[in-house]
């Protein structure tokens, strides 16, 4: 594994946990005494496993260890910044969220306890979201007099709609994992306890898929999005071009005819 700052694949005092089996990646962040709330250490180590991710990861699961998430950014290590550093610590998060979700390897996050503040904005940079009941959404932001600044505007917003996230943001409302998963910051809702083995299994079947598809699905949906419909149109065909020539497509094709499940590179 690539040596990164504030990550390795074990290590008690390490911010972020890391752990690569074959093809899966697990990632674990593990600030427990503090709800994992995200510090520079934590996004320095995000930054470099996201910006690098090993050859041969396939799929990567992200949690939080001793019950929680994230409570998100970590007040307690900030200090006054000006206007200027403010602008770039936000956009720094917002780089680093762009490498979570267009790394171009899936992401399914193990979401439990606190998921406020910044860790939402993590998770909704996750492709899959797995809830246990514990789970707790909330954007505690405007209630300490600050603005949200790790992306939720844009990600939250798209997932629960800009006239719900301002009332979330006014209230401080915070939303329970059955809510969540109703509102779309979740995709499943399982047991307590069950959070990891249905996210490695999804991982698993999700690392099945072809490797370009999967790439295709994370870069192309999420640009489309933003895009005219004409221009949208026109992406999706350039996608659908790729993707249906090359051996992977050739081996989906013999597989459905011949009644198996394909076996991709």
């Amino acid at each position: 594994m690539n040596a990164m700052t504030g990550a390795s694949r074990g290590g008690t005092d390490d911010v972020l946990r890391v752990k690569i089996d074959g093809r899966i990646a697990h990632l674990a962040f593990n600030r427990p005494a503090k709800r994992n709330a995200i510090n520079d250490a934590t996004l320095a180590a995000l930054d470099a496993f996201f910006s690098n991710v090993q050859q041969g990861v396939r799929a990567i699961v992200l949690s939080g260890e001793g019950g929680h998430f994230s409570a998100g950014l970590d007040l307690a290590e900030q200090s006054e910044r000006e206007a200027a550093e403010v602008l770039r610590h936000s956009r720094g998060w917002h780089a680093i969220m762009d490498k979570i979700q267009l790394s171009g390897v899936p992401v399914v996050s193990v979401l439990t306890g606190a998921v406020m503040g910044g860790g939402l904005e993590i998770a909704a940079a996750t492709h899959v979201r797995v809830a246990e009941p514990s789970a707790r959404f909330q954007l505690p932001e405007g209630k300490r007099g600050i603005f949200v600044g790790g992306g939720a505007t844009v990600r939250v917003g798209r997932i629960i709609g800009p006239d719900r996230m301002t009332e979330m943001m006014l209230t401080g409302r915070l939303y329970t994992a059955e809510e969540g998963e109703r509102l779309g910051l979740a995709h499943y809702l399982v047991g307590e306890g069950e959070g990891l083995a249905k996210a490695f299994s999804l991982a698993n079947d999700i690392a099945d898929n072809a490797s370009l598809v999967n790439y295709l699905i994370i870069q192309s949906i999420a640009r489309i999005n933003d895009m005219s419909q004409a221009d949208g149109l026109y992406a999706e065909s350039l996608s659908a071009a790729l993707s249906q020539t090359g051996a992977d497509a050739k081996e989906g094709l013999m597989a459905f005819l011949e009644k198996r499940k394909p076996n991709f590179r």
